[in-house]
């Protein structure tokens, strides 16, 4: 079955016993949740300080003593719940959440293991090459996980308890998932954010807890080959962007609002790190961080998806809202509770869709050099390709086959759309279904064809990215990945206030992504070479009149 292969690649990285093909907690562990599940009464269970001697019991009996948590980690769980909590939040939490905690731990093997008999089911339904089983989503391997909201909240337990063997992790380039850190900075630092992001995951688990959600959640790696594959779409290289006839997509300016907000049905994306999550454990809180807080659910991904590389993206569909909040950084907290209206495709996950792609960091001066720019080869384009790969949207897969083949019909009333000269191999439909990784839904036309992209200044804060630059990469990404409209929130940042009006010209103009980019490799030319000092919507609209322009009109 393709699922023990699934399970294999996971069960080092899992604090469950394999045994006669069955999974089980060893038996102390099991005693010690009997009598966390049976209430404060038994278990002792009514301080911060007790619930970490708890935590360490079981650790003990899993035999993760030689993998230490972090420095300070007891005193963070003690500070928040013995001294942040309010008194009466403090006793529902140990007399009602944590004995439902225990219990969906101890309901975690039978959780798993009726997982893997449906990722079965759902193998047998295809052509026997689509996996969905929690395992291991390998670097440079497409492949989607398909988790009920139960599972997740059972495994983000192991995570609240400090469960997950971290050993062999880094190795695989795999992110921090156990939450002793979270807490172990808290306790350094006592910070309100570090406060408020523990209180939206506290959140999640007195909502859970209360009442069990029965939809499901799915994550994605998206890839697109390097070289040599025998796959169907491979890394596009630089003249395949110059060439391009596609015409740009819509583009609507949002001066206000969050992304998390939008109303649209579009994907959204998250800003991502390479390692998804970035410091959401640890003490990062920005827009990655931030949504990994107020959509828990997003955190169970860092348990299984190694660092990404520059030619993939991950893509991560019905992950609910728990939290609200406000501010941002240092000034985020925890607003109350949000009720996630959001409704439910055929395969009981939201149509809540996030696109996570990570842009290049502290980029300086490389952001305009084509030559720095590309990371991997010198004739790839990292920034713009990474948007794509993030952007690639399943349900067109045979509009893309037709159009980057040059098939004679003109599917977008595009004059020559064989001038897209994308790298293709003549493949198998299953070699080519394999490859994009056949969207799990059998109709991923829930969405039909009106899913856009809405995303904001990516890579432009801390990574040091130029909004300017990185709003259109974007828009050039969407449009060739046939996306109908792009929302862009500017986060009423100044820099970005002639957006619109930018935006408004260049569709007046009907430019295609080819033009645009050409118009972007010239700004990027002149401002590496010291010939302009302008930020490109200044150097953009002037250069308007010019009659070398005359060709886009």
């Amino acid at each position: 079955m393709e699922s023990r292969e699934d399970l294999n690649s996971i069960l080092p990285f899992l604090p469950l016993v394999l045994r006669s093909s069955n999974l089980f907690w060893p038996s102390q562990v099991v005693e010690t949740l009997n009598s966390m599940a049976a209430g404060p009464d038994q278990s002792g269970l009514t301080t911060g300080d007790a619930l970490f001697h708890s935590i360490s019991a079981i650790r003990n009996s899993l035999s993760l003593t030689n993998q230490p948590l972090a420095s300070s980690a007891h005193h963070g769980y003690s500070l928040f719940f013995d001294k942040l909590m309010p008194e009466t939040e403090s006793m529902q939490w140990f007399g009602e959440v944590i004995p439902a905690l225990g219990n969906l731990l101890l309901r975690l093997p039978s959780l798993l293991e009726n997982h893997y008999q449906i990722a079965d089911q759902l193998d047998n339904k295809g052509s026997g090459n689509f996996q969905t089983g929690l395992r291991l989503l390998a670097s440079q391997v497409a492949g989607t996980v398909y988790l009920s909201q139960e599972l997740t909240g059972a495994l983000l337990a192991c995570a609240f308890f400090c469960l997950f063997p971290v050993i062999d992790r880094g190795s695989q380039n795999l992110p921090t998932i156990n939450f002793d850190y979270l807490f172990a900075i808290l306790y350094h630092r006592h910070s309100k954010m570090q406060e408020n992001k523990i209180r939206c995951i506290i959140h999640y688990f007195r909502r859970i807890c209360s009442n069990i959600p029965r939809g499901f959640v799915s994550f994605e790696r998206k890839v697109l080959p390097l070289n040599n594959c025998s796959e169907l779409f491979c890394y596009p290289k630089v003249n395949f962007w110059i060439n391009s006839t596609i015409p740009l997509c819509q583009f609507k300016v949002k001066d206000s609002g969050l992304i998390e907000d939008q109303t649209f049905g579009a994907l959204e994306v998250d800003f991502a790190n390479e390692y998804i999550g970035g410091g959401a454990l640890h003490s990062g809180c920005v827009q990655e961080e931030i949504r990994f807080m107020i959509n828990p659910e997003l955190i169970i991904g860092m348990l299984f998806l190694p660092a990404m590389a520059d030619n993939e993206a991950i893509e991560i569909v019905g992950a609910e809202r728990f939290s609200d909040y406000t501010g941002y950084a240092s000034n985020f907290c925890f607003s109350g509770n949000h009720v996630d209206k959001q409704e439910m495709d055929s395969l009981g996950r939201r149509k809540t869709l996030i696109t996570a792609i990570d842009a290049l960091c502290s980029p300086g001066m490389r952001q305009y050099k084509l030559e720095f720019l590309l990371r991997l080869l010198p004739e790839f384009n990292r920034e713009i390709n990474k948007a794509f790969c993030g952007f690639f949207d399943q349900s067109k897969c045979k509009q893309y086959e037709r159009l980057f083949l040059g098939s004679e019909e003109d599917i977008t009333d595009h004059k020559d759309p064989s001038r897209n000269n994308l790298v293709v191999h003549e493949t198998s439909s299953d070699t080519r279904e394999n490859y994009v990784g056949r969207s799990l839904t059998p109709e991923y036309s829930d969405h039909k064809d009106d899913i856009g992209i809405a995303t904001g200044n990516w890579g432009c804060g801390a990574f040091g990215g130029d909004p300017h630059v990185k709003s259109i990469i974007q828009w050039l990404a969407a449009s060739q990945a046939l996306r109908p409209f792009i929302l862009y929130y500017t986060f009423g940042i100044e820099s970005m206030q002639s957006l619109e009006k930018v935006s408004e010209w260049i569709l007046a103009h009907k430019w295609t992504v080819g033009d645009l980019w050409s118009m972007l490799v010239e700004y990027c030319s002149q401002i590496s070479r010291g010939q302009t000092h302008a930020v490109f919507f200044d150097w953009l609209l002037p250069a308007s009149s010019k009659t070398n322009l005359c060709c886009f009109s």
